[in-house]
């Protein structure tokens, strides 16, 4: 997957594609790219709980990537901060 600068750079479902990508990463043999593509969740989505949403959600429901793009789109918004690209 290519990591894009800004979450502005990413439509929601690329974004929903990136926290797939995470949970997919989050299970493999090694912790490489996940290390990677944390520190980039971390950066672009600016969120306060960083990687606290993805491994300690209020609840399962709040756990899965549905709900954390939901919850980072949101939280952006709510700030006033811009949100993900048009499709």
């Amino acid at each position: 997957m290519k990591l894009k600068n800004s979450i502005t750079d990413y439509t929601e479902s690329e974004f929903l594609g990136l926290m797939k990508e995470i949970y997919k990463e989050n299970i493999a043999e090694t912790d490489e790219q996940l290390d990677i593509l944390l520190s980039h969740f971390e950066k672009i989505t600016e969120h306060p709980d960083g990687t606290d949403l993805i491994y300690f959600a209020k609840s399962d429901a709040d756990s899965t990537p549905e709900a954390i793009t939901k919850i980072i789109k949101e939280w952006r918004a709510s700030q006033g901060k811009q949100g993900f690209k048009k499709d």
